[in-house]
């Protein structure tokens, strides 16, 4: 078992790295708020994918806080979903069925709805965790922001517009990242401001020009399982960060930072972080 010494060792060593500086519309190198640099991410970065869904309970605020806490993943990422009255709220699928106590679509339900909705922890989870009510997005930026950064993913792209007032009014635009699949939607916050993410999967990668993608774009996430031909070209592309997702053995970690791959995006961080890559270059 890892010791939280040595995980704090691992981060310590990761954030002192050199770090590459992403395209953006600003030079700023930290928020105004004194919140860490999203521009200033170190070299190689592990992202916690739902929290880190594999090792707390998704997108759930006693999961992201454990992961937080624990340090081995700089970057949470949360799926952010917009209920019937345009209350943001973390939550990947469309309904409550998977994860929570209740079932039916997210979108129908109000925020006074939306308290009485509990997170049912999977069983498989080491630890003990209690059911409890998904977060807001306002409660999230209220806990975690300017604290570390994050990766916001926007799946009702109607809320482009909610998402990007509470980044402003809390002066986290250097911080947080909007991520989607939707390049438009990309290209779309990244005219109000805000530092975008776009992740494509195995199938799509092949047919896209990301080089056409650097002024808007400032972090592209790769399907690990992408054919390695397509994550050179990637690379290659002029993005400056170029991450993998969903990645959970060390076998795949390895072979993606072998190709290029700067950030790790993962359910489990904890994993990941405690077993040191391998770097020896891929054959081509």
């Amino acid at each position: 078992m890892v010791t939280k010494a040595i995980l704090v060792s691992l981060v310590t060593l990761a954030t002192a790295a050199s770090s590459t500086t992403v395209a953006t519309a600003s030079s700023a190198s930290s928020s105004s708020d004194g919140a860490p640099s999203a521009e200033a991410l170190p070299k190689v970065v592990y992202t916690a994918h739902r929290g880190g869904a594999l090792e707390v309970p998704e997108n759930s605020m006693s999961g992201l806080t454990a992961t937080f806490e624990r340090g081995y993943a700089p970057v949470l990422d949360i799926d952010i979903r917009m209920l019937k009255d345009g209350t943001l709220v973390a939550m990947h699928d469309a309904t409550l069925d998977r994860t929570t106590n209740m079932s039916g679509p997210v979108k129908a339900l109000t925020l006074r709805d939306w308290r009485k909705v509990r997170i049912r922890p999977s069983p498989a989870l080491s630890g003990r965790w209690v059911p409890e009510r998904p977060p807001t997005l306002h409660e999230i930026l209220k806990r975690f922001g300017g604290r570390t950064p994050l990766m916001l993913e926007l799946k009702d792209p109607k809320g482009l517009d909610r998402m990007t007032a509470m980044l402003r009014g809390r002066k986290l635009t250097r911080s947080v990242y909007l991520n989607t699949n939707r390049l438009r939607l990309a290209v779309r916050a990244h005219r109000r401001g805000l530092l975008t993410a776009v992740w494509r999967s195995a199938r799509q990668l092949p047919g896209d020009h990301p080089e056409r993608w650097t002024r808007n774009v400032n972090i592209l996430s790769i399907d690990y399982q992408t054919p390695a031909p397509h994550i050179r070209r990637a690379v290659r592309s002029g993005i400056h960060h170029i991450w993998a997702h969903t990645v959970n053995t060390p076998a795949d970690r390895d072979r993606m930072l072998r190709l290029g791959a700067r950030g790790i995006v993962t359910d489990v961080p904890g994993l990941l972080a405690g077993r040191p890559a391998v770097r020896q270059p891929l054959p081509r």
